[in-house]
């Protein structure tokens, strides 16, 4: 890693997280637990396996660095809690394609809080990409807006925002280390769903199917995606989220055949193509 650009290096941790991601609307689909239980698991095991990981690679010393992350970390404990919440409670009350095409208005939402706040205005490449990205994002929301719910709806655009608003954070704090911010929005997370929760019994497929979402959809993609903006800027980072736009709808067709529409299929390979054009363009530039 230490041989890389910087651009290089962003762009491969955003990459892994999303294909880490991309199953985890299909777990949350097979699941059988009621939503704050699944909130409650999503929160509570990925904080259990991260701070522990933590506490092994810093010690003590994972304490100090949540301290002094200061006001960046209050932001990122919040953006990452209510992103966390709301992105569970939107895929059980819309189809999984809605929810997916709400999150992907994120880099739009990066590049205008980044110019705003952080004065990095996005090149003329990230402006095409995304553009076009959203473009494509309008035309499949017009088809399933009338397949999903309102309500879902818009807590897949309120996750879009928090993703926008984390990413801007975590860019404005490069010489901070916020993972630990992240491990303590985790129990955040968990310990609002227990005003909710229904029951905590895990039976029969939801024995392998919630710990192994919560590690290899959750865990190891919130830490990749809390270091990536450091390297890059959110909008870029996000740009790599509306890979899940597309294949995130595809795990579910193929598995319990949720079957995505023309449109989504026809703009997904829009957003699919834009994003490698546009990666392969800055990687090369690095």
């Amino acid at each position: 890693m230490k041989d890389l650009t910087d651009q290089q290096k962003g762009s491969l941790l955003a990459f892994v997280a999303v294909m880490f991601i991309t199953p985890d609307s299909l777990f949350i689909r097979l699941s059988n637990i009621d939503t704050w239980g699944l909130v409650f698991y999503r929160g509570i095991i990925p904080f259990i396996t991260v701070f522990l990981g933590m506490l092994i690679i810093y010690k003590l010393n994972f304490f100090n660095i949540l301290f002094n992350s200061g006001y960046h970390g209050i932001i990122y404990v919040a953006t990452f809690s209510i992103t966390n919440i709301t992105f569970v409670v939107s895929i059980q009350n819309t189809n999984v394609a809605n929810t997916l095409v709400m999150i992907a208005t994120a880099p739009m939402l990066s590049a205008i809080l980044g110019a705003i706040f952080l004065k990095e205005f996005p090149d003329k490449k990230t402006w095409i990409s995304i553009i076009v990205t959203f473009t494509a994002i309008i035309f499949i929301f017009f088809d399933s807006l009338k397949l999903g719910n309102f309500y879902g709806d818009i807590l897949g655009f309120i996750t879009a925002i928090g993703l926008a608003v984390g990413a801007i954070t975590i860019r404005s704090a490069k010489s901070k280390n916020l993972v630990p911010a992240a491990v303590i929005g985790k129990l955040f997370v968990a310990s609002f769903a227990l005003f909710f929760i229904e029951s905590f019994t895990l039976i029969d497929k939801d024995l392998i199917i919630v710990p192994l979402m919560c590690i290899i959809c959750v865990a190891i993609p919130f830490v990749l995606v809390t270091i990536a903006p450091r390297f890059i800027t959110a909008a870029e980072v996000n740009l790599f989220f509306l890979l899940e736009t597309i294949i995130g709808p595809i795990w579910v067709w193929l598995i319990i055949k949720e079957q995505p529409s023309i449109e989504t299929l026809l703009g997904g390979a829009v957003i699919v193509i834009t994003i490698a054009v546009h990666s392969f363009l800055k990687l090369k530039k690095s």
